[in-house]
């Protein structure tokens, strides 16, 4: 038997709350990338930006060493253009997840696994048990 309707939408629309903080980081980063020619859409309950800054963002050093191709801020996702989101999209919703159940904890507690496990040797990105559940996803 599932939940009554009324149940699951104030579950949903808590975990839309309870990400907000971050959430609204990345709503900044799409107003301010509007400007540069970032284009914006809904997926999947997320709000998808691409182009731009966004881009550009991405492919700096700010974000990771190296670049990435899209990153999640609560239930905003960024991405280089429409093929790196698409192909990263199942990846990115298990981080919108994990925003959804950590909150503003998520990105302390990401960073915490990252620097732990960098003082233990091991890779603070690919080790960490943030990214195994969402490479796991994609499996």
């Amino acid at each position: 038997m599932s939940p009554p309707r009324f149940f699951s939408a104030a579950l949903l629309a808590a975990g839309y709350l309870w990400a907000s903080p971050t959430t609204s980081v990345g709503m900044l980063v799409i107003l301010i990338s509007l400007p540069s020619g970032a284009r914006i859409r809904l997926v999947r309950g997320a709000i998808e930006a691409y182009g731009g800054w966004v881009t550009r963002l991405l492919q700096s050093r700010f974000v990771l060493a190296g670049g990435c191709s899209a990153m999640t801020l609560g239930h905003v996702i960024l991405g280089q253009d429409l093929e790196c989101l698409a192909r990263s999209r199942d990846h990115e919703h298990v981080h919108v997840a994990q925003y959804r159940r950590w909150g503003p904890f998520f990105l302390p507690a990401y960073f915490a696994a990252a620097i732990w496990l960098w003082l233990r040797g091991k890779n603070p990105y690919w080790d960490n048990p943030f990214e195994r559940a969402a490479y796991d996803r994609e499996k």
